[in-house]
């Protein structure tokens, strides 16, 4: 789905201020309450956006060790083993994937011993050949979205200017076949 300006800085805001009321953003934005409900009910039913709840760190919920565990499965077992990677609670994340290995997942714990116990608990899931597991040292990178979403809107076009009545057309005092100034059109992306 294609996003324009508006949306942009409306997604900008939701990451920014994820606790405001819709008036709120109404208001920061200068646009009508009903328009910007509009925007969120289209870029959620459109699946941009997909949920709306707060964001929990595994280490301050007592599981500060992360690792990352590839698994290879036998072939015709991948959504055997993919529904059983969903029972293990330490399994924040499971992807398959292409390369080394058929999935990828991302497993938290309270320390090494306990990682240990979770891979091994893996290692005996039907269908599992071996896994290698990979634990994280430091995150350099969090999880985000913001530059994502203002590449993308300044890929975005941006619409024209409504016409207001009176205004000048083609051969009225501009030239013929040359359109509107793009100086000051459009909506305003923000600073931010």
């Amino acid at each position: 789905m294609a996003v324009d300006a508006l949306d942009t800085r409306i997604l900008r805001l939701l990451i920014e201020r994820p606790r405001t009321s819709v008036r709120e953003y109404a208001r920061l934005l200068g646009i009508a309450r009903g328009t910007l409900q509009a925007r969120l009910d289209r870029l959620e039913r459109t699946g941009v956006i997909t949920g709306t709840g707060p964001y929990l760190s595994p280490a301050a919920l007592g599981h500060p060790v992360l690792a990352f565990v590839h698994i290879e499965v036998t072939q015709g077992h991948l959504d055997e083993v993919g529904d059983a990677l969903a029972e293990v609670p330490e399994i924040i994340e499971a992807f398959s994937i292409t390369g080394a290995g058929d999935l990828l997942t991302r497993v938290v714990a309270r320390d090494n011993g306990h990682l240990e116990d979770v891979v091994q608990r893996l290692i005996r899931l039907p269908g599992v050949v071996r896994t290698r597991t990979e634990m994280a040292l430091r995150e350099r990178v969090a999880h985000r979205l913001l530059p994502l979403v203002e590449s993308v809107g300044r890929a975005a076009p941006v619409a024209p200017a409504p016409a207001r009545p009176g205004a000048q057309t083609a051969g009225a005092g501009s030239a013929a076949g040359a359109g509107p100034s793009s100086a000051g059109a459009g909506p305003s992306t923000g600073n931010g």
